[in-house]
């Protein structure tokens, strides 16, 4: 966590998806998807209630990360406050397992949903682990630009302590 991250404009198209997430995933689960599951039979039911949790949890540690890094951002907290350990937040989400017995019989708009949430926790999975340092390995295997970025990074960064 810290300024390089909260530093791109990305950040905040970022925040703004993540909580707009957060908000539409509680509005269906409280009302269209409660009506939803309810037309479910029993196996797809228990899916549907698992899922459910499982999803909320996943937001609400993503929410987390980003409201701390906004705060970060917008000088409430230092970095260092930010990193302590009880403002720590630990980003041990997992993305949704789609293959399950009955995941097509979820309702369409609880797939989408979940789907976004999964989106979302990569992009966050992978900003905090550039962040930490422990994805250069990850991103470079994935695109070997990002290597010679983050080099680039660390390069200027060190010159701007000396």
């Amino acid at each position: 966590m810290g300024p390089r991250i909260v530093a791109t404009g990305g950040f905040d198209t970022l925040y703004r998806e993540g909580m707009r997430l957060v908000e539409d995933a509680a509005a269906y689960l409280d009302g269209d998807g409660r009506a939803a599951s309810k037309q479910l039979e029993r196996d797809a039911s228990l899916l549907y209630a698992a899922q459910s949790m499982q999803l909320t949890t996943r937001l609400m540690q993503l929410a987390s990360w980003l409201l701390l890094q906004r705060a970060v951002k917008e000088g409430e907290l230092t970095e260092e406050q930010a990193q302590s350990e009880e403002r720590r937040v630990d980003l041990n989400t997992k993305m949704a397992d789609k293959d399950v017995p009955m995941w097509d019989a979820l309702p369409v708009q609880m797939r989408a949903i979940i789907e976004k949430a999964d989106s979302l926790n990569k992009r966050i999975h992978a900003l905090d682990a550039m962040e930490r340092g422990g994805a250069q390995g990850a991103q470079d295997s994935i695109n070997p630009v990002n290597g010679h970025l983050a080099r680039l990074r660390n390069a200027f960064d060190g010159n701007a302590d000396s």
